[in-house]
């Protein structure tokens, strides 16, 4: 993807009945730019994660990715294919899971969507049964097959998703946020599924999220969209370099402590055989060898920042929220 932009032109309106009788005869028109010249590189087996606030451009770009957006300007090229020009032949080789739509028939038992995207995709009947039965084995579908997909929990159905959007063998796979309102053992069921086919099969797999702990469990590379522009590419652990350099730092001991504060340390809370120091990551073992020759020391723990509050400070500093 290169130089990608997306504008889209909305109706701009007045307020009431007089406002929807003007636009009728007198439209105005306002640019909303969702995406602004956005540019990178995935690999073949690759597990991507987009992030960024509402609003950011995550779903705009995944569907060019996907074909179904045409950009304002800019090029893109996925396994030798333009993705809006080369659609009918494109969508053979790709996956898309919407969190908030499906791709099954809701009145009928699983089973039978599953046999009609066999027929849609033209894949072999040997081939379309191995598939369904790994599948139905690593996702624990079981008696899920025989049930209307209307009588499924939301975490049963976003399972039956994954496994129809990948019966047809796609080379990548498209996620845009596959977890959201899953209960926990739904999205380890998930995070498990997605790591595996790309780990064995290597499907590429480029997701969108909110969830944090998604990203930790599954992505290897983050990119970080903010008002329609790319704003961060890279690793997890260079975020966190980039954006969390001080830790938390618990000592728990015996005797008495006096008056102890190692070079670099603040303070922030103490107690009965307790103190807790703010501090910077790069001066933590100097601090607990200080600390260790000056106290009875019992326990050390040393903690980050959650993932989502290192994301967050992101934001703020980038004013993108």
């Amino acid at each position: 993807m290169s130089g990608i932009s997306k504008t889209f032109r909305v109706v701009q309106r007045g307020q009431g009945l007089r406002g929807a009788a003007g636009a009728l005869f007198h439209r105005e028109y306002r640019e909303i730019r969702a995406l602004r010249n956005v540019s990178f590189d995935v690999p073949d087996g690759a597990l991507v994660g987009m992030i960024g606030p509402n609003g950011a451009g995550k779903s705009t770009c995944v569907k060019v990715m996907a074909g179904i957006l045409v950009p304002s300007s800019g090029t893109c090229e996925i396994m030798g294919y333009v993705p809006w020009r080369d659609r009918a032949r494109y969508v053979g080789h790709l996956g898309v899971v919407f969190g908030q739509r499906t791709q099954l028939w809701w009145d009928v038992p699983v089973r039978d969507s599953f046999e009609l995207l066999r027929d849609i995709y033209r894949v072999p009947e040997d081939r379309h049964r191995r598939k369904r039965e790994r599948y139905t084995d690593l996702l624990d579908l079981g008696d899920l097959l025989d049930r209307p997909l209307r009588q499924l929990s939301l975490g049963q159905r976003m399972r039956c998703e994954l496994a129809a959007s990948l019966l047809h063998e796609p080379k990548i796979l498209f996620l845009d946020e596959p977890t959201i309102g899953l209960d926990a053992v739904s999205k380890q069921a998930v995070r498990t599924f997605i790591r595996e086919i790309n780990r064995d099969d290597g499907v590429t797999v480029i997701l969108t999220t909110h969830d944090t702990a998604d990203l930790e469990a599954l992505a290897d590379r983050i990119l970080l969209l903010g008002h329609g522009q790319l704003l961060y590419d890279g690793t997890l652990e260079g975020l966190r370099a980039r954006y969390d350099t001080d830790r938390t730092l618990t000592v728990r001991f015996t005797g008495n402590a006096g008056d102890v504060t190692p070079p670099g340390c603040t303070l922030i809370s103490s107690g009965e055989g307790m103190l807790v120091y703010r501090i910077a990551s790069d001066t933590v073992p100097l601090a607990i060898a200080q600390l260790a020759g000056a106290l009875s020391l019992t326990d050390v723990r040393v903690e980050e920042k959650p993932v989502d509050e290192v994301i967050a400070t992101l934001y703020r500093d980038l004013r993108i929220q």
